[in-house]
Order: C-alpha cells, then sequence, then structure tokens
C-alpha cells in the first residue's frame, strides 16, 4: 500500500473512531430513555438525507489540568456542521452527552462559534440541540468565556437569521441563557431539563424540595414561566416541529418568507362564521375555529399554546404567504389582556416584523385583567409592551374585530392608531370605551339613582348605549374600521388586503433603538 493510500486509510479510521461518539457504552445509555435520540441521529434526522456535512470534526480540547491530557473527548463533545432541511440551507450544532456528558469548554464553544459566525455570513437559519452537562469544570474560566461568546453571538445575530434552540437533555446554569436568547425553544417532555440551579443545590440552600421534573421540566416551562415555546413527545418529534417552523420563516433579515402553493382557493367562504358568535355576549366561543376557516387549508402553527392561552399566537398562510396571527381566545378568562398574554404577543410581534412576515390581528378583548396582582406585577409596564411593539412594526398589519374591542385593550390590539394598514370588523363588533352596562352607570349615575323605578331606568341607559356604540358603524363611521364584511367572506377580503399591502414599504426616523417598556 502506498503513501497516499496509507494516509487515505488514517483519515477513514480516524473519522470511524470519531463517528462511534463517547462508545457503544455511553451510546446505549443515551438511548435508554423512549424517544431519546444521540446527537448524530438528531442531525441526520433534522437535513435531508445525504445534505450534512460535518465541520471541525478533528476538534479536541487542550486542557491539561486535572489528568485532562490524557482524556479524549470525540469532536470535543458537540458535533457542528451544515446541510439542506427541505431544501434550504441551514447551520447546526448537536451536542453529543455521550462525549463527557456533552460538557462545553473551549474549543467546544468555539465550534458552536465558528458556525453561528458562518451563519451569520451566510443568512442562513442557525438550530441548537442542546444536550449537555454544562460548563467543563476543569477547563475553568476558559469554559465560563465560552458561553459568554456565544451569548454574544446570540444577540448580535438576533433579529438577522432565526435561532431556534431544542432542549434535548439537560441544561443547567449559564447553558440556559444562550437558549433562552434565541427566537424559540423546543423541550422534550420528561427527558429535558432546563433550570439555573438544580434540585440539589435548592434543597441546600432554602429546604426546598422539588424534582427535576417539576423545577425545569418541557411543560413546567412551557405552561408556567413561558420560558419554552413547544413541549415535544419525542427528539423526533420536536425536529420534525423544527423544520415545520422553518419553512414558515424566511432566511434572514433582507428576505421575505417562500411563498408555497397551499391549493386552497383564495375566493372561498365558509358560512359557519356568520353563526359562530353567541348571541349573549357573555358567551364564549374558540378563536382557532375562526383562525382554522380562514387560513388555508385550515392549518396553523402554534408557539406558546399552553402558556397565556388567553391569547393566542401562531404561523400560518394566506393564499400561500407566511403570516403571524395574534388573537384573543374568548374561551379562557374572556380573552382578557394580561401580563403573561402582553408578554406572549410582545415577543412573537417583535420576531414577525423582524424577519418580514405579515401579521393579523383578531380582536375579542373586553379588557386588561383587573386585580392587585395584575397592578402589583406591572401589567402598566406589561400592558405597554403591546402598544410599544404595535406602533413599531413596519410589517404589513391586518386587524381583524370579531366582537368586543373596549378601551385601551381596543388600541392594544392594533388599531389603526397603532398602524393597523387596514381594519375590518364584523357586524357583531363592539368598539367602545367600555361595555354598555359599565358605561351606562357612570354616565347616567344620576339619572338613574332618581329614577322611580331604576332597574329600568338602568336597562333603557344600557340600550341606548349599546345603540350608539356597540357596534361596529360607529368607529368605521370615523374611519377607524376599513369595511365591515360578512364573516363568511373574512379569508378573500384578508387575503385581498394582504395581496395589495405586501410591498408595503415604512420609514421611521434613524435611530439606535428604542427603549421598549421591559
Amino acid at each position: 500500500m502506498g503513501i497516499v493510500e496509507d494516509r487515505i486509510k488514517d483519515l477513514q479510521d480516524r473519522e470511524k473512531k470519531i463517528l462511534q461518539m463517547g462508545g457503544e457504552k455511553a451510546v446505549a445509555k443515551q438511548k435508554e430513555k423512549p424517544g431519546k435520540l444521540t446527537a448524530r441521529e438528531r442531525l441526520d434526522c433534522l437535513f435531508d438525507a445525504g445534505t450534512f456535512r460535518e465541520i471541525d470534526m478533528f476538534v479536541t480540547h487542550r486542557c491539561v489540568n486535572f489528568g485532562m491530557e490524557d482524556v479524549e473527548i470525540p469532536s470535543d463533545g458537540v458535533i457542528t456542521g451544515h446541510g439542506l432541511v427541505d431544501g434550504r440551507p441551514v447551520f447546526a450544532f448537536a451536542q453529543d452527552f455521550t462525549a463527557r456528558a456533552g460538557s462545553l469548554g473551549e474549543m467546544h464553544a468555539k465550534k458552536i462559534c465558528k458556525v453561528m459566525d458562518m451563519s451569520l455570513k451566510a443568512g442562513v437559519p442557525f438550530v441548537g440541540l442542546n444536550d449537555s452537562g454544562g460548563a467543563r469544570i476543569q477547563e475553568g474560566v476558559d469554559a465560563l468565556s465560552g458561553y459568554g461568546q456565544i451569548f454574544y453571538r446570540n444577540s448580535v445575530a438576533s433579529g438577522v437569521v432565526p435561532q431556534v434552540s431544542a432542549i434535548m437533555g439537560p441544561t443547567a446554569g449559564g447553558a440556559v441563557y444562550s437558549p433562552a436568547m434565541t427566537d424559540f425553544i423546543f423541550m422534550v417532555k420528561n427527558t429535558s431539563y432546563m433550570f439555573i440551579t438544580g434540585p440539589d443545590v435548592i434543597k441546600s440552600v432554602t429546604g426546598e424540595e422539588i424534582n427535576f421534573e417539576d423545577l425545569g421540566g418541557a411543560m413546567t416551562h412551557n405552561e408556567k414561566s413561558g420560558v419554552a415555546h413547544f413541549a415535544c413527545e419525542s427528539d423526533e418529534d420536536a425536529i420534525n416541529k423544527i423544520k415545520i417552523l422553518l419553512s414558515y420563516l424566511p432566511s434572514n433579515n433582507m428576505e421575505d418568507p417562500p411563498v408555497v402553493d397551499s391549493g386552497d382557493d383564495p375566493r372561498r367562504t365558509d358560512p359557519a362564521l356568520d353563526t359562530i358568535i353567541p348571541d349573549s355576549p357573555n358567551q364564549s366561543y374558540d378563536i382557532k375555529d375562526v383562525i382554522s376557516s380562514i387560513v388555508d387549508n385550515g392549518e396553523f402553527f402554534e408557539p406558546h399554546e399552553y402558556f397565556a392561552p388567553n391569547m393566542i399566537v401562531c404561523f400560518a398562510r394566506l393564499n400561500g404567504r407566511s403570516i403571524g396571527i395574534i388573537a384573543n381566545q374568548p374561551n379562557v378568562m374572556a380573552g382578557c389582556l394580561d401580563i403573561n398574554a402582553s408578554d406572549k404577543a410582545t415577543r412573537f410581534i417583535r420576531f414577525c416584523d423582524a424577519f418580514n412576515i405579515p401579521m393579523l390581528t383578531i380582536a375579542d378583548v373586553p379588557g386588561y385583567l383587573p386585580g392587585s396582582n395584575q397592578e402589583w406585577g406591572g401589567i402598566i409596564r406589561h400592558g405597554a409592551k403591546l402598544l410599544w411593539c404595535y406602533s413599531e412594526a413596519t410589517v404589513p398589519k391586518l386587524l381583524l374585530v370579531t366582537r368586543k374591542d373596549y378601551g385601551g385593550s381596543y388600541l392594544a390590539m392594533c388599531s389603526k392608531d397603532l398602524g393597523a394598514d387596514m381594519a375590518f370588523a364584523w357586524p357583531s363588533a363592539e368598539i367602545a370605551v367600555m361595555g354598555a352596562g359599565g358605561a351606562a352607570n357612570i354616565i347616567h349615575r344620576k339619572e338613574i339613582k332618581q329614577a322611580d323605578d331604576s332597574d329600568a331606568k338602568r336597562k333603557e341607559k344600557i340600550q341606548e348605549y349599546e345603540d350608539l356604540f356597540s357596534n361596529p358603524y360607529c368607529a368605521a363611521s370615523r374611519g377607524y374600521i376599513d369595511a365591515v364584511i360578512l364573516p363568511s367572506e373574512t379569508r378573500a377580503r384578508l387575503i385581498d388586503a394582504l395581496e395589495v399591502m405586501c410591498a408595503k414599504r415604512e420609514i421611521r426616523p434613524p435611530k439606535k433603538h428604542g427603549n421598549i417598556p421591559m
């Protein structure tokens, strides 16, 4: 065998060894839990077959502390590279828990930073598959520096390329902050965890006893904290959902989202919408039924499904064009705005605006949630974020008012004054400062009190107010609503509006950035 053949065989042997990751036992242990894949299997699942190209396969650590000079860590515990997802380029990394628990050290971080830099230069999305024991303690401050360099790049890339994180194992301490700085976080039920300090530390410091799942499991962060956007059944389920998400997004902030042929008739009507609003204002209905009726093929993709369910945010398509939908949910808390709903919508609106995704707001909102807990929690500050981000957004903004749209919450749900390009209302819409009952009690307090039959007088004044304001026509007469439309024809009207506004350009005063009321 010649020199060249020897060297080719040497390359193949080295690759073969590295592809074994942490070894047979470690790989077997990794796959003990149902639905859990290895780092390389995850990348194979993410990328189109045969398209993944690995970068920095042969990078190794250079730590000599605590006997580390004798420790081999294949690929330094992280696999990095690029490939195609549904034919579109994506950069990614996958931490390998079988190789020294996927711990992050200097070179591990440099590998991640390199593909992040490439992602930014190329203008393509970046996906991180996290499964790590945290900082490699033996490397000390070098490991901390590695995290810092990743955080910095997360910030620089934010709003330039989509950044997606999947949590597929333990993620603790400083390791949680990079996912938190990305646009969307996917977690896997029963196998993934995020927390700053683990159960043992919490017990030793505070005495509180809590298990991994309750402290930082997928449903905890999807329901309670809102840190995560998706709770998935398995690694494969999470990766498939990442692919769906990417299909709605442009590759970078200089592009528009891809337009697809959905096969759904843009002129399609739905007579069921004409009767979906209950006769009683105190009865609820499911806004998701409205959304599915309007959008292409009834399909929408919902982040934060379990967090602040009184507000719905989702991606969908209208005549093949990606849109972001923000909608009050009358089925939960009557669709009231509260702190969590405001935060949820704000984050989603800013993402859509950053990546040129037009927005549809569907309003049925009685107001902001009253109560001392909300006031002390800063509902004024959090609620102001909605006003801020709608005003700040320059993408096409459509508004549909289906029923109640009162007071400050009318403004907060993308009124004309906050920049709605086209505003539509159903005949059932009620656009006013407040509900008729409250308004009548304030305006006609003395008259009601002095009447011989105060109950009858109150009903009379409530009906008078309803006749004046509990409809869309007063707002339409002032131009705050562009058209009152038949519910059954909503899809066609929205598509027409989106088509005519899709090339919208809006210039704002030059500045470094505003100071959002965080």
